[in-house]
C-alpha cells in the first residue's frame, strides 16, 4: 500500500484523504486498494466519469458527492473541490477523492495535493488503470514495441488555454504512438498540426469510446479522416495515434465470464 505523507500527519481528530484512480470504468479493472478505500470512506467526492457500478461499491455510511463536469460544460471550480476535501477531512471524515482512470494523468492531482499540504492534512495516493492502457488492450495492441516506438506520449487535446500544443515534430514521426485524451473537439486541430509537421494522412488512428464499459465502441480511422470520424463520438474517448486494431481473429470474453 502507498505510504501516507508523513510530513502532513495530523492528530487523530483529523481525517485521512485518499486520492485514487477508479480505472476506465469496468469495475473489474478497479484495484483492490481502491475497492477497499471505497468501502471504508465516509465521504466520496467523485468525477462525473466514475461509473455507477464502481460507486455502488461505496459503504452504506458514505456520503457520495459528484464534483465532475461534462466537457466544455458547467463545472465545479477546482478551488471549491479543494475546499470540500479539506473541510471534510478537518471534520474528521475519511475522505476518498475518486477520479476516473489514474488520478495522476490529467486529473489535477497536483493541485489537490498542494491544497492538502497547505492545510496540513494527511493523504495517500492510489494509482488506477488509465484509459490508454485499457484502450490499447481492447485492440490487442501494445503501447510500446521493439523496433516501432521507444517512447509513449500521453497528450491532452485541450487545457485551460484552449487547444493544447504538443511536440508535433516528435508525434509526426513514423512509428510514433500517443494516447490523446479529451481530443474529440480538438480532432481537426490535431490533424492539422500533425500533417503540418510531416505526418502522413495514412497514419493509423483508433478512437475508443467509453473505454472498458459495456457500450465501448472502437472506430478504426486514419489521420486523413480523423475529424470526420471524431464527429461520431458521443461519449468520452481516447484517441490512439499510431495504433490500429489487431487484425488476427480474437475471441474476447467479458471478465465476468472468467469467474
Amino acid at each position: 500500500m502507498p505510504e501516507i505523507n508523513e510530513q502532513t500527519a495530523q492528530t487523530n481528530a483529523t481525517g485521512l484523504v485518499t486520492l485514487a484512480g477508479a480505472g476506465p470504468g469496468d469495475p473489474e479493472l478497479l484495484t483492490l486498494a481502491v475497492a477497499r478505500a471505497l468501502e471504508a470512506a465516509d465521504v466520496v467526492l467523485h468525477d462525473r466519469l466514475v461509473s455507477a457500478e464502481i460507486l455502488a461499491l461505496a459503504g452504506p455510511q458514505a456520503l457520495v458527492i459528484e464534483t465532475g463536469k461534462a466537457g466544455f460544460g458547467p463545472a465545479l471550480p477546482q478551488s471549491e473541490i479543494n475546499a470540500l476535501i479539506v473541510a471534510f477531512a478537518r471534520d474528521g471524515r475519511n475522505v476518498l477523492r475518486l477520479k476516473s482512470g489514474d488520478a495522476g494523468i490529467f486529473g489535477r492531482l497536483g493541485e489537490e495535493l498542494d491544497a492538502l499540504d497547505a492545510a496540513g492534512i494527511a493523504y495517500r495516493v492510489l494509482p488506477g488503470i488509465t484509459a490508454a492502457s485499457a484502450a490499447a488492450a481492447s485492440l490487442g495492441q501494445s503501447l510500446t514495441e521493439r523496433g516501432r516506438n521507444s517512447e509513449l506520449r500521453l497528450v491532452t487535446g485541450h487545457d485551460t488555454e484552449g487547444y493544447a500544443e504538443a511536440d508535433w515534430t516528435a508525434l509526426a514521426r513514423p512509428g510514433a504512438v500517443a494516447a490523446i485524451y479529451m481530443g474529440k473537439r480538438a480532432a481537426r486541430f490535431i490533424q492539422g498540426r500533425l500533417m503540418m509537421h510531416g505526418a502522413s494522412g495514412s497514419t493509423p488512428v483508433t478512437l475508443v469510446e467509453n473505454v472498458s464499459r459495456a457500450d465501448q465502441r472502437v472506430i478504426e480511422s486514419c489521420l486523413a479522416t480523423l475529424p470526420r470520424d471524431a464527429e461520431a463520438l458521443k461519449g468520452p474517448a481516447v484517441i490512439l495515434l499510431g495504433l490500429a486494431p489487431r487484425k488476427a481473429t480474437q475471441t474476447v470474453f467479458p471478465l465476468e465470464a472468467l469467474k
